[in-house]
């Protein structure tokens, strides 16, 4: 079982994120939107693939918004991509845990099952929150799941001005799904993914 010493630092790892959410914005290109949803794509500094950004207001306080995001009871039960989700190590640093997680396949399964084990670190941010996290090496695996890696992933959400029981929750993710795969296809389901997971937030926030 890897230690503290193994793992990312997390305030490097925030500090990761907050870089990617202020740098210029003239690389993003759109890759796909919904109405009040939008998700760009760059070329990714940490691998051969792309870095994603979304973004989008969600009808709730940022708070209760991160909740239902980070490591915890909701994330389970709303999102449909994920199929387990376990909290296999904490850490005396607040806002930190190490999970391991699995997702469905994709596009009729040309994208088969995966499974990731992540370090995890929420924190505040300007009066709202940032819940960030970036996967770690892990003995075994499970049968039949590829492990995929994130390179820095993470969600900011923040109060939008007038409206304070609404957040802009904006993502940066980064996922090497692993494996022979199609370009394409690795893109669509990323883009679509992302619009999916607002839809199904959005929902799951109303209950």
């Amino acid at each position: 079982m890897p230690d503290m010493g193994d793992l990312p630092n997390a305030s490097q790892l925030a500090n990761t994120l907050v870089g990617y959410h202020n740098a210029n914005g003239d690389d993003w290109r759109v890759a796909k939107n919904m109405k009040d949803v939008t998700v760009w794509r760059k070329p990714s500094e940490e691998f051969s693939g792309f870095l994603y950004k979304v973004q989008g207001i969600v009808k709730d306080i940022p708070t209760r918004i991160i909740d239902y995001i980070r490591p915890g009871p909701y994330r389970l039960n709303w999102d449909s991509l994920m199929t387990s989700m376990d909290i296999v190590k904490t850490f005396d640093e607040p806002g930190c845990c190490m999970l391991r997680y699995t997702t469905a396949g994709q596009l009729w399964n040309i994208i088969a099952p995966r499974e990731f084990v992540d370090f995890s670190y929420t924190t505040d941010y300007q009066n709202g929150l940032l819940s960030c996290g970036v996967s770690v090496e892990y003995p075994g695996g499970l049968e039949n799941f590829v492990r995929g890696f994130n390179h820095p992933c993470g969600w900011f959400c923040v109060p939008t001005e007038g409206a304070p029981a609404h957040g802009l929750l904006t993502g940066y993710i980064q996922t090497d799904l692993r494996g022979m795969l199609p370009q394409s296809a690795v893109d669509s389901a990323m883009a679509s993914g992302l619009i999916n997971f607002f839809v199904d937030l959005r929902r799951a926030l109303i209950v």
